[in-house]
């Protein structure tokens, strides 16, 4: 049984879908004006874990992914660099596509733009209209926040406190501050579309209401995004959707915690932000999934080099891991060779650190066991398996989950240390090892590299054959040249292995 916390009802509840068997589930994308940070990140890497899990445990999801292409920062930034809003977000939406398939995230069955959808956007608009929850006020129209008597349910805030702490637009135009636009009129050189109010642009808050409405239907399963949508994006989106169709719109409400600096939240508003392209130059991509993993989604999380370091160094420890069982698995006489190569490593002790402030072992469990016999531990995987879905089962504790996968490192490790670890010990490992990291996500830049692994193959042969032939300057020369390339050679009684950022390959 999956449990999911919702954020409406402020506990974790028994997760059923409207229909049974499928999930309706919709992410609040990027505004596309500049490239994204690492704040932004989290709720992209967490939910499409959490979309993985889901098909995983045999859902079939139809997962759906915005992006916000017009926006008053948009039109800034056009405007600063000489461009059209077009030209600036098609350039963004390409900048997203890179940082996003380097974080292994996966294309949505969905990613609607909000200028694709101005025909549903401006007849949802009418609709709220003729419901007398919205009004018209010059060119602009604004949603009549005291028609709709649920207001504030999501954020669990009195209206006069919500007033009082919203940056909220006072004008003449609302009738309330708390009024929000649905439609903004035309200003001088911006960009336009005809509507029944004259010429004018969506505002925020109505596109994701209405592509929700084309894509998903009235009511759906997750919507989800980080913990500062709450109030007002997603307040404003029950107030639209449920305003204008009368039923439930949303059954659970998922929000990430926010990523700090200094335990500040990371915003370009307040400047204190890295980008995602510039963690991944310094850390890699794939290990800022693992940071972001290593954590219970709805903790905060502190951004630092030190903590991303550690994520890099507990991920290696599986890699490391993969690489030693695909080399005792490859080995020609396994189990005779007086132990495995030394790699195969990474308990929570060393792979998770202790540290809250990096929330790698937050919420996470280290479990304290006997080390099994070969026989013992082979037994013991579909318990490991088990373990794994009851802890994403308990509200997507990915911690814990990690927590499990390492616990099972470890105890493999005192089986691949032995003198005669199996074929058949190496290849059942494997499989859950690539199991299990492959529902969140993980390994996936391996799979990226496989044509560098071939180049970086036949150079290691050539070495290979340099030295049969006694040519020990070549054999050098190609050691300097997969030196260059990152690439480190080390001789094993099994034959060659390299490794690339610390795992290890045959």
């Amino acid at each position: 049984m999956i449990r999911l916390y919702n954020t409406m009802t402020m506990k974790k509840e028994e997760f059923i879908p409207l229909e049974p068997g499928k999930v309706r589930m919709y992410n609040c994308g990027p505004t596309v004006y500049d490239l994204f940070h690492v704040g932004n990140a989290r709720p992209l890497v967490t939910f499409d874990a959490l979309r993985r899990y889901l098909e995983y445990r045999g859902y079939e999801v139809t997962y759906v992914q915005n992006f916000t292409d017009i926006d008053d920062k948009i039109i800034g930034r056009a405007n600063e660099e000489g461009l059209t809003c077009a030209e600036i977000t098609e350039k963004f939406m390409a900048e997203y596509w890179t940082d996003a398939r380097g974080l292994g995230v996966m294309e949505a069955a969905f990613h609607p733009k909000a200028t694709d959808h101005v025909g549903e956007i401006t007849g949802m608009i009418s609709k709220l209209i003729g419901k007398g929850l919205a009004y018209r006020s010059g060119n602009d129209v604004y949603y009549r926040i005291s028609g709709f008597p649920g207001y504030g349910k999501l954020s669990r805030q009195p209206m006069d406190e919500l007033i009082a702490g919203a940056r909220v637009d006072v004008t003449e135009k609302k009738e309330s501050p708390m009024d929000f636009a649905l439609w903004k009129g035309a200003k001088p050189g911006e960009p336009f579309w005809d509507s029944p109010w004259g010429r004018g642009r969506p505002g925020w808050h109505i596109e994701c209401s209405a592509m929700i409405g084309k894509l998903l239907g009235e009511t759906i399963d997750i919507h989800c995004g980080g913990r500062d949508l709450v109030f007002p994006h997603h307040e404003n989106e029950i107030a639209q959707s449920e305003g204008c169709y009368g039923g439930q719109f949303v059954r659970y409400w998922l929000h990430n915690g926010l990523i700090s600096i200094d335990s500040r939240k990371m915003s370009k508003s307040l400047g204190n932000f890295f980008t995602v392209r510039e963690a991944a130059a310094a850390y890699g991509y794939e290990n800022i999934r693992m940071f972001i993993l290593m954590s219970h989604y709805r903790s905060p999380l502190n951004y630092s080099g030190e903590v991303l370091e550690q994520s890099k160094k507990a991920l290696e420890r599986l890699k490391t891991a993969k690489a030693t069982l695909e080399h005792i698995a490859a080995s020609p006489h396994p189990g005779e060779s007086g132990g495995s190569p030394a790699g195969f490593s990474g308990a929570p002790s060393e792979g998770l650190s202790a540290d809250p402030a990096a929330n790698l072992s937050a919420g996470s469990t280290v479990y304290a066991v006997e080390e099994p016999s070969e026989g013992a531990f082979l037994e013991s995987l579909p318990a490991y398996k088990e373990r794994f879905c009851a802890a994403l089962d308990d509200d997507f504790n990915t911690a814990d989950a990690v927590s499990v996968i390492f616990e099972m490192v470890r105890q493999g490790n005192s089986i691949a240390a032995g003198p005669r670890p199996t074929k058949e010990f190496a290849d059942a490992t494997l499989e859950v090892l690539c199991e299990l990291a492959g529902v969140l996500g993980l390994f996936y830049a391996e799979a990226g590299a496989a044509g560098i692994d071939e180049d970086v193959k036949t150079l290691i042969d050539a070495r290979q054959a340099a030295r049969k032939e006694k040519n020990w300057a070549e054999s050098d020369r190609i050691r300097d040249e997969l030196t260059r390339m990152g690439i480190t050679l080390e001789d094993t009684p099994q034959g060659v292995k390299w490794k690339r950022g610390g795992a290890a390959r045959l």
